[in-house]
Parts: structure tokens; sequence; C-alpha cells
């Protein structure tokens, strides 16, 4: 349960600081003094949107803390699944915001993202506001109450499994069907692009080895003339640069006779002489090896356009992508022979993944109609203290159309509160008080169901009044009585007087600042004077504190 709270400079709300009791609690205030306030900084603390115009004016932070006491509540895994430390008698949620836009979140000390937050704030506290009462019309709402009742929820995560694993096969089987239609529309396309390149012959590397090729052959006579006027240069039948060494190195090897320092000299030159005449042989070589070939000339080229033309054609850089793209032309071709069996075989895995999925729906909506029953009994019996003695009540359970994440399952909540008129969808015919008793009796089996420690319902006393207001305390009450704490936003004194503790709020004015604030009502004739005031207004009149008192000591 909600331990206590403390709250800084949320709206108007300088510092606040209160501690809540278990059982059935009473929040009341004038309209506008700050319930909501209070109520949208525990919305934020459990992971809520956050908005910078939150943060009081003059201020560049405000600050949520709530200390919970969750012992018996099963959030064990939670707590180790995100290696978080398990401290149930005092677990903290923290939620800063500033007025840069940063947001953080806390459990106990350790920063957490804002899912875990969310999630772990979804096990400890229910919000019911005014407006949730318009959820009681909606499919998801009510399927989720019947789901609730009916404790499915290992039943209803099979049921998802199976239907995700069909839907995945299903999509899976069209998209091959599709490949299948397509590829067999261009059956005869895919076998012309891949015979003009396996036609081809073509082999890698072998672009660039005619690119140089076709160089060659262009050059062929200009190559031929430096090469023949190289070897010229160093070995010709006149002399050259190889016959001038050669001197200079007899002459060296001469004065090494005397002169030693000329034998390194010596043997270094012959070196060369050696380099020399190796290169001048080779130049010769190939100079006789270079000859303009026309004929080769044009083959070559020709070659080369008919590896440019396939490389355009088919938008590829180079004759790799190409022998790449005509292996997966291969495959396509592949494919479609074989996508017969393909298609047939993973018919019959989908068939039989939609023969899973049907078993666990039909489990699935054994256990709906089963708790509808149950809903149906409940809800009609705690209606009639309520103030609904007339009060029919079924849920009309139908297949639906399809099978979707939630199941095969069609529900509608279906009511009428007069003898005379038959029932309709609950949505249509129940006025704003009947749909908010009916909310607060699905509430109170869900909350049984669940095992959330704490409810809040925010003004769910909406359109009631009297006798009936008491009833719906009473049975607030036996809400609480089961280790749950339950807090009421109330203006209805039948209500407020019921409740075990009386938190009051309101707002003061001091030095131009308006400031929200809260406080425990702790004595008897804080209490009598409060639910007076609810009744007679700002004059208290000696009627309205009477009965303020006899409405408290009927309420013990």
């Amino acid at each position: 349960m909600l331990k206590e709270i403390h709250i800084t400079n949320y709206v108007l709300i300088e510092r606040l600081d209160i501690a809540f009791n278990g059982g059935f609690s009473v929040l009341t205030g004038e309209t506008g003094a700050g319930k909501s306030i209070i109520l949208g900084a525990l919305g934020l603390l459990l992971g809520g949107r956050a908005d910078t115009k939150a943060i009081r004016q003059g201020t560049v932070r405000c600050t949520i803390e709530g200390h919970f006491s969750i012992t018996g509540y099963g959030l064990e895994s939670f707590f180790k699944d995100n290696d978080l430390d398990f401290i149930p008698d005092d677990t903290i949620l923290r939620r800063e915001l500033t007025d840069a836009g940063k947001s953080r979140a806390f459990i106990n000390d350790t920063p957490v993202s804002l899912t875990q937050l969310k999630e772990l704030g979804s096990h400890l506290i229910d919000i019911h506001s005014q407006h949730q009462n318009l959820a009681l019309g909606t499919q998801s709402f009510q399927l989720d109450t019947v789901d609730a009742i009916a404790a499915n929820k290992s039943i209803l995560e099979q049921y998802h499994a199976d239907w995700k694993e069909w839907t995945a096969m299903t999509g899976q089987l069209e998209e091959l069907k599709k490949q299948a239609a397509n590829d067999s529309t261009d059956l005869e396309y895919i076998r012309y692009q891949l015979d003009g390149i396996q036609s081809a012959g073509l082999q890698d590397g072998e672009q660039e080895e005619l690119e140089q090729e076709s160089e060659i052959l262009e050059h062929a006579e200009d190559i031929k003339q430096d090469l023949f006027r190289t070897y010229g240069l160093m070995e010709g039948e006149s002399g050259g640069a190889i016959q001038e060494i050669k001197d200079a190195l007899q002459s060296l090897r001469s004065a090494s006779r005397n002169f030693p320092q000329a034998t390194e000299l010596a043997q270094r030159t012959e070196s060369c002489l050696i380099e020399l005449r190796d290169i001048a042989s080779t130049v010769d070589t190939l100079q006789e090896s270079v000859n303009f070939d026309p004929a080769r000339q044009d083959a070559v080229n020709e070659r080369l356009d008919l590896i440019y033309s396939l490389e355009k054609k088919h938008r590829k850089d180079s004759i790799a992508q190409l022998l790449q793209y005509a292996d997966e032309l291969k495959k396509r071709l592949d494919n479609v022979e074989s996508y017969d069996d393909v298609i047939r075989r993973l018919t019959e895995e989908s068939t039989k993944a939609m023969r899973a999925m049907e078993k666990s729906a039909a489990k699935l909506s054994d256990t709906r109609k089963k708790a509808a029953a149950v809903i149906e009994r409940q809800v009609s019996s705690l209606l009639v203290p309520l103030g609904i003695p007339n009060v029919r009540f079924c849920i009309e359970l139908q297949p639906s159309a399809t099978y979707v994440k939630s199941g095969h399952d069609s529900v509608r909540f279906m009511f009428s509160a007069n003898k005379s008129v038959p029932m309709q969808d609950i949505a249509g015919v129940a006025s704003g008080g009947e749909i908010a008793r009916v909310m607060l009796t699905i509430k109170s089996l869900v909350a049984g169901a669940r095992m959330l420690p704490t409810i809040i319902f925010d003004e769910i006393d909406t359109g009631v009044s009297g006798a009936v207001a008491e009833q719906m305390a009473m049975l607030m009450r036996q809400m609480s009585a089961a280790d749950r704490q339950v807090l009421a936003i109330t203006h209805l004194p039948q209500i407020a007087a019921l409740g075990h503790t009386h938190y009051k709020v309101f707002k003061t004015d001091d030095d131009g600042q308006t400031r929200t604030s809260i406080r425990e009502l702790a004595c008897d004739n804080e209490r009598i004077r409060e639910i007076a005031a609810m009744m007679s207004g700002a004059t208290l009149t000696d009627a309205a504190l009477e009965n303020a008192k006899t409405l408290i000591e009927n309420g013990r």
C-alpha cells in the first residue's frame, strides 16, 4: 500500500508530506483546492507523461517520492528481473522533472527507465478517474474485466503464442505465394537475363586484363619505338651505357691493385652492370613482343563492349557483380521449380498452427463464459443496494469474425435499470450515475482478482446521492477489508463519513502565492465540521453539524 508521499514544487504544491493509512480513506476539499493536483503528482510518480508546465512557477525542479509496502504481493520477480534491490517494507519510487525538460525515475534509489517505473506502478496503484467511466462501454475494457475475473493469464498467453505463430506462418505463406506468382509471370524474362550473362562466358578479373591489353594495342607503335631506343642507349652496336660501365669497371679493377678502397666500388659497379644487362635483355624481348595487331585490337574492344553493355543493362559495376547477379537469377529459377513443394509444406504447417490456435481459443472462451456468469451474478447483486433494484445485467459472448490477438470472442455488457425496458448495450442506455455504480461494482470484483494494493477513486460518486452514496461508501469499505488500501476523492458527505481516515485538501494564499496542502483530520470535531460544511456550505448550521455527527456515528 501507499505509506507516504512527498511532493516538492509541483504546480501549486511548494512542499507536501503526508502519510496514508490502510483501510478506506477519503479526501475532501472545495472545488479547485487541488485534489486533482495531488492525483496528477501520483500519476507522474507512476510513469505518467511529464510536462515542464507542472513545475511550480519560479523553481527549476519538481520531485515526487512515494513510499510503499509491497509485502505479500508477489513482486519479487520484478525486482530480480530488473536487478533492483527488493525492500518490501519500504519500496521507494521517485520521479524528478527539471525545467529543461529532463525527467528521471528511480526505484529504491536506482535509476530506471520510464517503462520499468510504469510496469511496477501498474502493480501498486489503480487510479480511477471520472473520464474512465466511459471505458465501461469499450470492448477492450469489457474483455479485460472478464479475463481478470477468469484468472486466465496462462491460457491467454498460450493462445497469444499460438496466434502469433499462426499469423507469422500465414504471412510467410501469402508472401511466398505472391513471390511464386510474380516469378512465374517473369519466368521467361529471368531466363533471358540469365542466358545473356551465362552465354558471355565471363571470368572474374577478365575486364581489367582486357582493358590493359587494349591500352597496349592502341599505343603499340609508340611503345615499340620507346623500347627500341631504350635498348640502343643501353647496348647498341656503336656502344652504349653498358659498354661505358664495363670500361669503368675495368678501370676500378686496375686501380684496386694499388688502391684497396677501389675494390668495393668495383664490386658495386659489377652488380650494377649485371642488373643493366638483365634490363637491356628484357627491354629487347618486350620490344620484339609488342606489335600492332588490328585484328586482336578489334577482338579485345568487341569483348569489352559486350562486358560494358551487360554492366549497363543490369546496372552493375564489375564482372564480379554480374556473376553474383547471375547466381541470384539462377536461385530464383530454382525456387520457381520448388515453389509447389515449399507452399505445400508451409500450408500443412500453417494448418497445424491454426488448429493449435483454435484449441487455445476454445479453452480461452470457456474460461470467459464461466467468468461472465460470475460477473453477471455479482454485479447484479451489488447493484440492488446501490439503488437499482430492478437491474438486469448480462454479458454477451459471441465468436468474433476472425482470430485476433485477444482471442476469438466478441463481448458486450448488456444493461437495463427498469423492468419494462429491454437490455441494451450499457454505453447507450445507462445514465452517468448508473455507469458510475456499475463501474464501482466491477472495480470491486477486479480488485479482488488482481490483488492490487491500492485503489484510488476520483469522484466515482458522480450522479448519486443520499442512501445510494452511503451504499457506495460501504462497498468501498468492503474492498478495503482484504488488506487493501482504498482512497476516495469525494464531494458527498455520506461517503466522507464512512472513511476510516479523512484527509482535507485546501489552498492558502500567503505572500501573494497560492499553495495547495493536505492534512489528516485527526479528531472527530474536525471531521464533523468538514462534513457539515459539505452539506451546508461555509455557514455551519446546527442541523448540519448534528447530521454530520450522526453520519460519522452510523459509519462506525
